[in-house]
């Protein structure tokens, strides 16, 4: 048992070493499964362990790795749950492991991947209809699976029949035909049916008589069909459930600062993962997903610099190995690399394919330069201004390259007037959020790699209050209300148009939802029998929207030059954060606080209370 203690402290050290940023995952895996790699025979059932996150994020990856380090390769076995494929054959984890040669009792490990696609209802909660992999709730549940299906046998036995009475007419039209071979794959099929320890080539040699009796005889046992016990398994779910990091939508992917992205993940809890399961499956069937539920958080910006380091770090040891060449990659690079391969809400793929744009593209003709020269030292940068790659050899000789990173090439398309029109926009949302909040937004961006978000002011969690609602329906409408301030109204954009749907929708919940309006108390969202005649709020919302965007135009017009000021610096400087944003407002008399990521805006409650007499 020390060894094998030894063995998981140095598996954990090798999984660090070679996924970034996920330790805290890696130690409460390895935590998890210690009880059934030490003693697999106390378990009474299988141990289940789930894993969530992103796309991209590595939770595949990180089983197989963990099945290797382990040993387990030769008992080890992936199943990709889902409704969609109707053409596969095998309808069953039973059938998985059979033809795995897996379905026993020993200890295995099962990985079932993209488990969110294999929904038991629709979004309305209505059952689907499933008729693939249903004994895998059966295994969830006490961990037995029968060894073989009597339709199986049924469905061998009938081919066998119909094989030998086909041969017995080709007999009758030519006395001389000779017999067909059984073949070992048929013998295979049968010897794995009937879980027969005679060797493969014995059961290739009986004849089909022999073969129709011995399935015959099978179809009665009871003991062929009792089913196997499955409590030494260690069973992996995995899944992808978008609408816990539905934050992830909210801005350009590209452009979001990975550790605000980092923050709001690491708030993602138990509940939310079982919130979220609970609209894919049936209550009795999240219950037996257990409560070992791992989160993968997104990764901050330190581990995606650490990530690009290591493939860089691969590449110089790879070209110094190969060619004897010493290759060294200046930080320009790396943030070349940075600023076009790192999309937060999409994990680590998008850089791994950018490295490859990047570097190795572009370093197989630069070796070969190097080679051809009698090179032994090649430095790499990148000229940002030039938009090139510069190569300079044994420190005297230098290559260019032209090169422009691929978002690089979309966020500098931006002409000077939608720029302008955007800088104006954000900075709107910037000036009103702080002086309402008090707080400098996490993150301003004019510039984004999307052709369907011009720019993002991102706010930090705000804690839903009557005055709260009030204060970020003023937010929203404050971007499109200091376009008109600045270019008048004729000139103001649609850009609008997301701001005005999310400030109508607050303001509905302020009066129908919450009962915050004076006059309406009543909840006008219910539905079924209890729905009311929300016609009734319109007038009362559509006030209640006026009267908030002239205050908003009120904030602006006292803030007008501070308005001026983040715009036309967010005009150079692409986006700005929090810092910056209130050393820009100092400046103008208005002082903001810098709050950290994961800060959750509260009235103070707790104070209050203590001063309550």
């Amino acid at each position: 048992m020390e060894a094998r203690n030894r063995r998981l402290h140095l598996l954990g050290n090798t999984l660090k070493s070679h996924f970034v940023g996920i330790d805290s995952v890696i130690d409460e895996l390895l935590e998890a499964i210690r009880i059934w790699y030490l003693m697999p025979q106390v378990l009474t059932r299988p141990l289940i362990i789930n894993l969530w996150g992103m796309t991209g994020v590595g939770k595949t990856d990180l089983i197989r790795q963990l099945a290797s380090g382990l040993d387990f390769q030769e008992r080890f076995v992936e199943v990709e749950l889902t409704n969609a494929d109707r053409t596969s054959w095998i309808t069953s984890v039973r059938a998985v492991l059979n033809e795995n040669n897996l379905n026993d009792s020993e200890p295995k490990i099962i990985l079932f991947d993209e488990i969110q696609r294999f929904n038991t209802i629709d979004e309305e909660g209505k059952p689907l209809t499933n008729t693939k992999f249903s004994d895998f709730w059966e295994l969830l549940s006490d961990g037995r699976l029968s060894r073989r299906d009597r339709a199986e046998i049924d469905y061998l036995l009938a081919e066998i029949i119909h094989n030998e009475r086909r041969q017995r007419r080709q007999k009758d039209e030519d006395p001389e035909e000779d017999d067909d071979e059984f073949g070992l794959w048929n013998a295979q099929k049968i010897k794995q049916a009937l879980g027969l320890e005679i060797p493969l080539q014995d059961v290739a040699d009986l004849s089909r008589p022999q073969l129709i009796t011995l399935l015959q005889q099978a179809r009665t046992s009871k003991q062929l069909y009792e089913p196997i016990n499955h409590a030494k398994t260690l069973i992996f779910i995995c899944g992808n459930l978008d609408d816990v990091f539905s934050m992830a939508n909210m801005t350009a992917e590209a452009d979001i600062d990975a550790d605000i992205y980092h923050a709001f993940t690491k708030k993602i809890t138990l509940v939310d993962i079982k919130r979220s399961l609970s609209r894919r499956f049936k209550p009795e069937q999240v219950a037996r997903f257990g409560n070992i539920h791992i989160i993968y958080r997104s990764l901050r910006r330190a581990d995606f610099e650490a990530l690009i380091q290591q493939e860089i770090h691969r590449i110089r040891k790879r070209t110094g190995d190969l060619f004897g060449i010493d290759l060294r990659i200046d930080s320009t690079v790396a943030d070349l690399i940075y600023r076009n391969g790192v999309f937060p809400v999409q994990g680590v793929r998008p850089v791994f394919s950018t490295v490859a744009d990047v570097l190795e593209t572009h370093l197989a003709q630069l070796l070969f330069h190097a080679l051809t020269h009698d090179s032994t030292q090649l430095d790499l940068e990148y000229n940002q201004e030039k938009q090139c790659l510069r190569a300079i050899f044994d420190g005297k000789n230098t290559t260019e390259i032209p090169y422009t990173g691929r978002l690089d090439h979309i966020r500098q398309s931006t002409s000077p007037d939608l720029l302008a029109n955007t800088s104006v926009h954000e900075a709107g949302h910037a000036v009103a959020y702080g002086v309402l909040f008090k707080m400098a937004p996490l993150q301003l961006t004019a510039r984004v790699a999307s052709s369907e978000t011009a720019g993002f002011t991102f706010p930090h969690q705000i804690y839903d209050t009557a005055n709260h609602l009030l204060y970020r329906i003023q937010v929203l409408l404050a971007g499109g209300a200091a376009e008109e301030l600045i270019f008048g109204h004729g000139n103001a954009s649609g850009g609008r148009l997301s701001d005005h749907e999310q400030a109508t929708k607050l303001a509905m919940d302020y009066v129908r939802r919450y009962g915050f309006d004076e006059e309406f108390h009543a909840n006008y969202a219910l539905t079924h029998e209890y729905a009311m005649d929300m016609t009734v709020t319109d007038t009362d919302i559509e006030k209640m929207l006026t009267r908030l965007k002239s205050e908003a135009q009120k904030i602006l017009s006292e803030n007008e030059d501070l308005l001026l000021d983040l715009s036309r610096t967010l005009v150079t400087k692409g986006v700005l954060h929090a810092e910056e944003v209130a050393a820009i407002a100092a400046e103008h008399g208005l002082k903001l606080e810098v709050k950290p990521e994961g800060y959750i805006y509260t009235p103070g409650y707790a104070s209050r209370l203590q001063e309550k007499k």
